[in-house]
């Protein structure tokens, strides 16, 4: 059995948890909840020295970190669907639509960590704005034209569920707003895809 250190509110390990359900293999993972706000978790410190979530431990005792890797080893247990196209301009845009959202994700948790970590008085406005201003451009420009899914979301999409996802649980749906077509391709990735509710943060 493998088993995944992470949290319940990780838009990470929510892709990984998606991905193991996509591919079939969530029955081969025991989830454990850890917590990443003390200065010092040993143990998740000794199962990644950068203290961050998620990681995948194989049966042999293997780590793997961070969530694109980890989503691109189970993305190789079994062959169908391929959430990685192997080659060609279809992994790239695979991989550059999981960048984009990635970079939402970021921005996003940096937003998160200000308020959190810092009394209001230490906030920096001029660099909340700068990711703000990330999150905003990189939803106006997916907004022109959506990713399509065909048969099957690849983990691109699964990425950007989750980033859309993060944005409804921390930061109050806001950007839904301004991005009807975002909604709209939210919706469908829902109702295409079970894993994506039942990992729902709460």
């Amino acid at each position: 059995m493998m088993k995944l250190l992470s949290a319940q509110a990780s838009p990470y390990g929510r892709k990984v948890k998606i991905t193991a359900a996509l591919k079939g293999v969530a029955d081969q993972i025991e989830t454990k909840a850890v917590d990443t706000l003390p200065l010092v978790n040993e143990e998740l410190r000794r199962e990644n020295p950068l203290s961050k979530i998620p990681v995948l431990i194989l049966e042999d005792g293997t780590q793997i970190f961070d969530s694109h890797v980890i989503c691109e080893y189970l993305d190789s247990l079994t062959p169908e669907p391929r959430l990685f196209p192997p080659s060609g301009p279809e992994r790239f845009r695979t991989l550059t639509l999981a960048a984009l959202a990635d970079g939402i994700l970021d921005a996003a948790l940096l937003l998160v960590y200000e308020k959190r970590f810092r009394p209001e008085d230490k906030w920096v406005d001029t660099w909340m704005q700068r990711q703000q201003l990330k999150i905003d451009t990189a939803l106006d420009w997916l907004e022109k034209a959506p990713p399509e899914m065909g048969a099957h979301p690849d983990y691109g999409h699964v990425t950007l569920a989750c980033a859309l996802g993060y944005l409804d649980f921390r930061h109050g749906g806001v950007w839904r707003a301004t991005h009807p077509k975002l909604v709209a391709w939210l919706d469908a990735f829902d109702k295409a895809v079970p894993a994506f509710a039942e990992s729902r943060p709460n």
